[in-house]
């Protein structure tokens, strides 16, 4: 994926940003639970009564969302420079990270550090360090 730096402008990021933090804390406020998507999902799979309709009602807004946007604006075109295989490969590591480390990056890197948890502080950190190591290795090392 490339980005049009002469074309970048923040304002959407801090716009969105300030959309999921108002979300994350109306969720937790209103509802006492973590917005994060994994443990929303793994609810999901080993379902409580009681439990299923607010965590299913907040994958279908996860779904619904890009719908809404096509109303309003064209869809993007992504461009990603990975084979199918890559994407693959990085989803499965994606998933076996977030099983080990006890979330996901919404999880730990929005509801956690919003709630000053030393544990998020350190997954965060695991997980963002990780990334910039692989993109380290992928480009300099085997140009990718």
């Amino acid at each position: 994926m490339t980005i049009a730096w002469n074309a970048f402008s923040p304002w959407s990021a801090l716009i969105g940003g300030v959309l999921i933090g108002i979300a994350a804390a109306m969720f937790a406020l209103l509802n006492g639970r973590i917005a994060g998507i994994s443990g929303v999902v793994g609810g999901l799979l080993k379902p409580v009564v009681g439990d299923i309709a607010w965590r299913a009602a907040f994958i279908l807004g996860l779904l619904a969302a890009p719908l809404a946007y096509l109303a309003l604006a064209a869809w993007p075109r992504p461009q990603i420079d990975a084979s199918s295989g890559a994407l693959m490969a990085a989803g499965l590591l994606v998933g076996i990270g977030t099983r080990y480390g006890a979330g996901c990056t919404s999880g730990h890197g929005v509801c956690g550090l919003s709630r000053l948890s030393p544990r998020s502080l350190a997954a965060t950190l695991a997980f963002m360090g990780a990334g910039f190591a692989t993109v380290f290795v992928a480009r300099h090392l085997f140009g990718f």
